[in-house]
């Protein structure tokens, strides 16, 4: 694997559904995401794709409220 694709491999992030919410999770409703945040929720929701870190403010670990609870994992 080259470097270039190494790196974007470490900053790709996918949104993971999940049923339960652990207490100690970062938790943030759709309402808190700026706009191009919540465009790349949208996008990674609806297409179930990855997005990039620099799509998004999204921090691994924290969960996204949306239609569902999505927990962000590191690609």
């Amino acid at each position: 694997m080259n470097m270039a694709a190494s790196t974007l491999h470490r900053r790709s992030l996918r949104l993971e559904r999940v049923d339960s919410v652990a207490m100690d999770a970062t938790v943030r409703h759709v309402d808190q995401l700026d706009s191009e945040t919540l465009g790349a929720v949208y996008r990674a929701v609806s297409d179930g794709r990855p997005v990039t870190t620099a799509e998004t403010d999204l921090e691994p670990g924290e969960v996204i409220v949306f239609t569902d609870y999505y927990r962000v994992e590191r690609v």
